[in-house]
């Protein structure tokens, strides 16, 4: 049974993720429930849709504080995926929030001397957009 579930929940977070890209604003109902299963999920497939989708959520500075700091956990996790999509996120925050940037773009400086092969080729891609 949990299998089944885990599966369900991995398609739904993917549809939600497509279609977060081009309608951001059908989330906003959606959000604290978002932000709870980022905070408290641990199957990977989720948390790397959650890293995407965090970012294009209408979100107060509290809550981008927080997004932030669940997105720094998802570098700790074994999924270079997850990994690499936390990377993602959180440039995609950083890109809209210019107090955010100096560190993240420093985090992501760190993550691409050191991190998996995809990390490396996203980490170079991210910073070539956010940087001047």
């Amino acid at each position: 049974m949990w299998h089944q579930d885990s599966q369900v929940r991995m398609r739904a977070a993917d549809v939600v993720e497509k279609v977060s890209r081009s309608e951001p604003v059908w989330l906003k109902p959606f959000k604290v429930e978002l932000l709870g299963l980022m905070a408290e999920t641990r199957q990977h497939e989720l948390r790397w849709h959650l890293a995407l989708i965090a970012p294009r959520l209408p979100l107060t500075a509290q809550e981008r504080r927080r997004a932030v700091e669940m997105l720094h956990c998802y570098l700790e996790d074994r999924s270079s995926i997850v990994k690499t999509f936390a990377m993602q996120g959180l440039a995609d925050l950083a890109s809209s929030d210019a107090e955010l940037r100096p560190a993240i773009i420093e985090l992501l400086r760190k993550l691409t001397g050191s991190g998996t092969p995809a990390m490396k080729a996203r980490g170079r891609k991210l910073l070539s957009q956010l940087q001047p």
